[in-house]
C-alpha cells in the first residue's frame, strides 16, 4: 500500500508591524457612517507579502490584505487621490495589484515589470497609474481600459522617483469634433491636466517626459555624487528637490507655463528648458538620502536618510526673505562703514524694492529641527491637519515599528527665538505586536497554547490561538529559551553567559545570574522535569536542579517561596557546545561541538557512549526521535544525517537545503506510529521541509519566509509548526485534512521546476529582443508586455478553443448547406466537448476569451502563432455580425492586426474576412453613434426642463428673501440651484 502523509499548510503570520522594503501611507480614520474621526488616523504598511492597516492611536490591527496567489514581498504602496479607498500595491516580483480597502479585494492585477516595483503614483483623476521599477522602466497604466499604455525606457538604473506634473489646460476648439465647439466657456474656471512626468533614477539623471506623444523632452544630471536616490516635488508643482549619497540636496524649479505651452506646439524649440537648477543644500547627515516629502499644506519638507533621524526644513515666505536680505545688506554696510571704505547710510532699507530673486537657495530653505527616531527610518508620511501650530508625521522604521511625532512650528511656539530649534515629541507608536530585532529562540508551552519568543533585548509571550501579544519583558541578548514545567516560568540563556528566570504571570524577573563564561547556545529541560542542562561556548555543559527556597521579604520577618537553579554537575568537552539534546527515555545526552562532531553521553555517569563523525562543518542542531532510536543532525554543510543510537552508524546523509541548516526536530509525542521518525528542518534558504526518516525522502517543502529561519518549535503531537525568521515574522503551519503522496509531490516539484526554467528563458529572450531589436537607436517608448505562466496558460486555452471550434464550425456550415438542398439530411456528429457544454462553436470561443482578465488578454494573444489568425478572424466577423460583445472583440481584432501586420498584409486569403470585419465594424459604430446621439438629445431636453423649473422656484424664493437682504437671498438661490 502506498504510504500517505499529513499535509502542512500556511495558516497565519504575526509579529510583523512593518517590513523594511515598503513605504508607509497615512489615511484619516473613518467611522462606520463614513465621517472622519478625531483620532490619529490609520497607517497602511507592507509586511512581507501582506499589507497591514494599523490604527495609530490604539495600535490595533484593522485589516490585513493578502493575495493567496502572490508570495512576493510588498515594496511600494500608493493611494489614489480621487478615490481614497483605492490603493496600488507593488511587489518584488514586478506585479502590481489594485486593492479596494473597504472590501479588501483585488480589483486589478498588472504584470509588466521584470523586477521589484520601487515607486507608484496615481494621477489627479485616479484613472492612470505610473510605476517605476528596478528594471529601469516606467510604465503608464490605464485603470479605465485596464491596460498598459506604454513603457518609458530611458534610464539606465533603478527608478528612484516619479511624479506627474500638473499644468494649466488652455482651452481651444476640439480638432476632432464635427461641430467645432469650444471645450469650455470663458466664464469657467481653469482646469488642469497631467500630460508630463518627472522621473529620477539611480543613474543620477532627472528626466521630463511628455505623455501625450510619449518621449523624453529634457534630461539633466541630478547629482554630482554619482547617484540620485530621492525625489521630492512641492505641493504646487513649481519646484522639486533631488538627493544623492553624501547629503547633497539639489533644488530645481519647474517651468509649468512653458510646459503648458509646449503641449500645443507641433515643433520643439531649440534650447528650450523646463527644469532650472537653483542651487545646492547640504544635510547635517552625510549618509545616503532615502526620501524627501513635502508637506501638503504648509511650507515644510522632511528629508531622511538611512539613519535614526528625520531632518525638517522650512521654506521661508516672501516677506521673511526680504527682511533677511535687508538685514544682510544693513550688516554689510555697517561693516563697510566701520572700515571707512564707504560713508554710513542712515536711511532705512525699503523692503518693497528688495528683489528676492537674488537670494541664495540656502536663504530660502532653512533647517528647522532634527527629529531623532527609535530606529533607522525607512519611510515617512505627513499626517494631514487643519492647524498651523504643529506638524504631525508617521515614520516607519527598519526595526519593525511605527512612530508618530508632533513638531511645534514657529507659529505654535512664538516665545522661542528664531535661532532655537523647534520642539518635538513622540505621541503614538505601534511597537508591541513585534520585536525590534531578529527572533533567535522560540518555545511552546506544554499545552501548545502559549508561545514565547526571545530576541536581543526583549522577551514576548503570545497567545497561539489569537496571535496576540500578552506580555513584553526586557531581557539580555537571548540565544535560547524554554518553558519550565508548569508553564509559569521561562528561562533564557544569553550571549553574555547569564541565565534569566521570568515569571510570566507577574511579568517579573525572578533571578539572573552568571551561569557560564561564554555564550549559552543551548538549553533543554530534562524529560523528568526536575532539572535543566545548558551548553555554552566555554566548553562546558552544566546541570541545574530546580529548588524552592524561602527568601525573606525586605523590611519584614516574612518569607516567600522562590525558585532557584542550583548547579549540580558539569560536563566538560574539548570544544564549544552548539547544541544539546536529551533522549526521551532519559538515558542519553547528545552534545554537538564546534569540531564538527556529535558526542553522546550516558546521563547518569556522563561517560562517553558514541562519537558521531561525518559532517564537514559544525553541527548546528540535533534532535532525537520519540522512541530514542534515531538521532538527526543538521550542519552548516547543508546536509542532514540520520544516525542509529544503538551503534552510532550513519543510516543516511542527504543534501537537504541550499544553505546552512539551522534547526532539525522530530515530533515530541506523535499520535500515529508512522510519524515517529518524521522530522522537520529549517535553513537560511528560508524554507521549511518535512522528511521521512525511514524512507530517507523529502515529504514536503514549505515556502513563505523572506529571510533566514532562525528558530522553530514543533507542537507536542506535531499538529502545528511555528517558525521565526529574519523578516521579523512568526509563521504558523497547521496540519490539514489533505494527504500527501510522494509520487504526486515529486510531479508537482518537477512542474514547478519546468515553469521556473520556462519563465527564466522567456525573460532572457525578452531582454535579448529589446537589446537586438533596436540597437543604439535611443527609442524611449516600448510596449509593456510581460509573459507569465497565467498568460501562457490563457494563450494555450485560446489556441485549443480555436482548433476545436473551427473544425466544428466547418462541419456545421457544411451541414447547413446540405440541409438547404436536402431538408432530410442527418445531422453530423459534433465535437463531444461542445455537445457536453451545450454551446455553439462561436459561443465557446467567446466564453474562452471573455474569461481571461483584461490586463492579461494582450499577453495571452501574443502566444498565438500566425496559423491561428485566420480562424480567429472568422470568429471575429461572426461576433461583430451578431453583436456579441463587440467592444472586447474589436479590441482583440485591433491588437492582432497590430502584432501580425506584415504577415496579414502578405496573405491574400484574409482579404475577404477583413473586408467583412470592416463592414460589420462600421455598421456597429453607426448604431452606437445613433444611440449616443439620441441619449445626448434626451439629456439636453431633460436639462432644459429642470432648468425652467429651477428658474421658477428661484423667482419665488427671491421674493421672500428681499426682507433679509441681498446676501442671504443669493446664498439661498445658490443652494436651491444646487438642490
Amino acid at each position: 500500500m502506498v504510504k500517505s502523509y499529513r499535509k502542512y499548510e500556511y495558516a497565519e503570520t504575526f509579529g510583523t508591524v512593518t517590513s523594511r522594503l515598503s513605504n508607509v501611507v497615512w489615511s484619516a480614520s473613518e467611522s462606520i457612517t463614513g465621517n472622519q474621526n478625531a483620532g490619529a488616523g490609520q497607517a497602511y504598511v507592507g509586511a512581507n507579502e501582506e499589507v497591514l492597516c494599523w490604527d495609530i492611536k490604539t495600535g490595533e490591527l484593522l485589516s490585513r490584505w493578502r493575495d493567496s496567489d502572490c508570495n512576493a514581498e510588498v515594496t511600494s504602496i500608493a493611494r489614489s487621490r480621487a478615490e481614497e479607498d483605492i490603493f496600488a500595491v507593488g511587489y518584488s516580483d514586478g506585479s502590481i495589484r489594485i486593492w479596494d480597502s473597504r472590501t479588501v479585494n483585488v480589483l486589478l492585477s498588472f504584470n509588466g515589470h521584470r523586477s521589484a516595483i520601487t515607486h507608484l503614483i496615481f494621477d489627479q483623476t485616479g484613472s492612470r497609474l505610473a510605476s517605476g521599477s528596478r528594471d529601469t522602466d516606467i510604465i503608464i497604466w490605464n485603470l479605465v481600459s485596464e491596460l498598459a499604455e506604454f513603457k518609458l525606457r530611458g534610464h539606465k538604473d533603478q527608478i528612484t522617483g516619479i511624479h506627474f506634473i500638473q499644468t494649466r489646460q488652455k482651452f481651444r476648439e476640439e480638432p476632432h469634433s464635427d461641430e467645432g465647439v469650444d471645450l469650455a466657456s470663458s466664464d469657467e474656471d481653469e482646469s488642469f491636466e497631467e500630460s508630463f512626468l518627472l522621473s529620477t533614477s539611480k543613474d543620477a539623471l532627472i528626466k521630463v517626459w511628455d505623455l501625450s506623444t510619449p518621449h523624453c523632452i529634457e534630461t539633466h544630471v541630478a547629482q554630482t555624487s554619482g547617484e540620485c536616490w530621492a525625489l521630492g516635488v512641492s505641493s504646487d508643482g513649481r519646484g522639486c528637490i533631488t538627493a544623492g549619497n553624501d547629503g547633497e540636496l539639489k533644488v530645481w524649479s519647474v517651468d509649468l507655463d512653458g510646459l503648458a505651452e509646449s503641449a500645443f506646439r507641433t515643433t520643439e524649440k531649440k534650447g528650450q528648458r523646463y527644469l532650472h537648477e537653483q542651487g545646492n543644500l547640504h544635510r547635517q547627515g552625510k549618509d545616503r538620502t532615502v526620501g524627501i516629502t513635502f508637506h501638503p499644506r504648509l511650507d515644510y519638507f522632511a528629508v531622511h536618510g538611512s539613519e535614526k533621524a528625520v531632518e525638517l526644513w522650512r521654506i521661508r515666505g516672501e516677506d521673511e526673505i526680504k527682511r533677511h536680505l535687508a538685514r544682510k545688506r544693513r550688516r554689510r554696510r555697517e561693516k563697510a562703514a566701520a572700515s571707512g571704505s564707504i560713508p554710513p547710510e542712515d536711511d532705512g532699507v525699503d523692503l518693497k524694492s528688495t528683489d528676492i530673486s537674488s537670494a541664495d537657495v540656502s536663504e530660502v530653505f532653512v533647517p528647522e529641527v532634527i527629529v531623532r527616531t527609535g530606529g533607522k527610518v525607512r519611510s515617512l508620511n505627513w499626517i494631514a491637519g487643519k492647524g498651523r501650530k504643529s506638524l504631525h508625521m508617521v515614520v516607519a522604521t527598519t526595526n519593525n515599528q511605527l512612530e508618530v511625532y508632533q513638531v511645534t512650528t514657529k507659529e505654535g511656539n512664538k516665545k522661542a527665538s528664531s535661532s532655537e530649534p523647534s520642539e518635538y515629541n513622540r505621541t503614538y507608536s505601534v511597537e508591541i505586536p513585534g520585536h525590534r530585532t531578529d527572533i533567535r529562540a522560540i518555545a511552546l508551552s506544554s499545552d501548545d497554547r502559549m508561545l514565547v519568543t526571545a530576541s536581543s533585548g526583549s522577551l514576548k509571550l503570545w497567545n497561539v490561538l489569537t496571535r496576540s501579544c500578552l506580555r513584553t519583558l526586557d531581557c539580555g541578548q537571548a540565544l535560547c529559551c524554554s518553558f519550565l514545567p508548569g508553564d509559569k516560568i521561562v528561562v533564557i540563556g544569553t550571549k553574555t553567559g547569564e541565565l534569566e528566570l521570568f515569571d510570566i504571570a507577574t511579568s517579573t524577573l525572578l533571578d539572573s545570574f552568571q551561569a557560564h563564561d561564554g555564550a549559552i547556545w543551548a538549553l533543554q529541560v530534562h524529560p523528568d522535569g526536575r532539572s535543566v542542562v545548558t551548553g555554552s561556548a566555554d566548553k562546558c555543559a552544566k546541570f541545574w536542579n530546580f529548588k524552592i527556597v524561602q527568601e525573606e521579604i525586605p523590611g519584614t520577618t516574612r518569607t516567600t517561596p522562590r525558585l532557584k537553579l542550583v548547579h549540580n554537575r558539569t560536563l566538560k568537552v574539548t570544544d564549544d557546545i552548539l547544541s544539546i539534546c536529551f533522549s526521551p527515555d532519559s538515558r542519553l545526552l547528545a552534545v554537538s561541538t564546534l569540531d564538527n562532531t556529535v558526542k553522546v553521553f550516558f546521563i547518569d555517569s556522563l561517560k562517553l557512549f558514541l562519537n558521531l563523525y561525518g559532517h564537514k562543518l559544525p553541527v548546528l542542531d540535533i534532535s532525537i526521535s520519540s522512541d530514542s532510536k534515531l538521532i538527526a543532525t543538521c550542519s552548516a554543510d547543508k546536509n542532514v544525517r540520520l544516525w542509529g543510537l544503538d551503534f552510532g552508524d550513519c543510516h543516511k546523509a542527504f543534501f537537504a537545503h541550499q544553505d546552512s541548516i539551522l534547526h532539525v526536530a522530530f515530533i515530541p509525542h506523535p499520535v500515529e506510529r508512522d510519524e515517529t521518525h518524521l522530522f522537520f528542518s529549517t535553513s537560511k534558504d528560508a524554507t521549511l521541509k518535512t522528511w521521512d526518516g525511514d524512507k530517507f525522502e523529502q515529504v514536503q517543502k514549505l515556502t513563505g519566509h523572506h529571510g533566514e529561519i532562525w528558530a522553530m518549535a514543533v507542537s507536542r503531537t506535531g499538529e502545528r509548526i511555528i517558525t521565526a525568521s529574519h523578516d521579523k515574522s512568526i509563521r504558523v503551519w497547521d496540519v490539514t485534512d489533505d494527504l500527501i503522496f510522494l509520487e504526486e509531490e515529486r510531479e508537482r516539484e518537477l512542474e514547478e521546476m519546468y515553469e521556473s526554467t520556462l519563465m527564466t528563458s522567456l525573460d532572457r529572450d525578452a531582454r535579448a529582443n529589446e537589446i537586438d531589436g533596436d540597437p543604439e537607436s535611443g527609442t524611449d517608448v516600448a510596449a509593456a508586455t510581460q509573459q507569465t505562466m497565467s498568460t501562457l496558460t490563457h494563450g494555450e486555452r485560446i489556441l485549443e478553443a480555436l482548433e476545436m471550434a473551427y473544425e466544428d464550425l466547418k462541419i456545421m456550415r457544411e451541414y447547413d448547406s446540405q440541409k438547404a438542398v436536402n431538408p432530410s439530411t442527418v445531422p453530423p456528429q459534433r465535437n463531444a466537448t461542445l455537445m457536453a457544454l451545450n454551446v455553439s462553436a462561436e459561443e465557446h470561443v467567446l466564453k474562452t476569451i471573455s474569461r481571461i482578465p483584461t490586463p492579461a488578454l494582450h499577453d495571452a494573444l501574443l502566444v498565438l502563432p500566425f496559423s491561428a489568425v485566420p480562424p480567429l478572424f472568422t470568429f471575429i466577423s461572426i461576433f461583430l455580425e451578431r453583436r456579441m460583445e463587440p467592444e472586447m472583440v474589436w479590441g482583440v481584432c485591433h491588437f492582432v492586426l497590430k502584432i501580425h501586420h506584415e504577415q496579414i498584409v502578405a496573405t491574400k486569403a484574409l482579404k475577404m474576412d477583413l473586408m467583412k470585419i470592416q463592414k460589420e465594424f462600421f455598421a456597429w459604430v453607426e448604431e452606437e453613434e445613433a444611440r449616443v446621439g439620441f441619449n445626448i438629445a434626451a439629456l439636453k431636453w431633460i436639462g432644459k426642463e429642470l432648468e425652467s423649473k429651477q428658474i421658477g422656484s428661484v423667482e419665488d424664493d427671491d421674493d421672500d428673501d428681499d426682507e433679509d437682504g441681498p446676501d442671504k437671498g443669493r446664498r439661498k438661490r445658490a443652494f436651491a440651484s444646487i438642490a
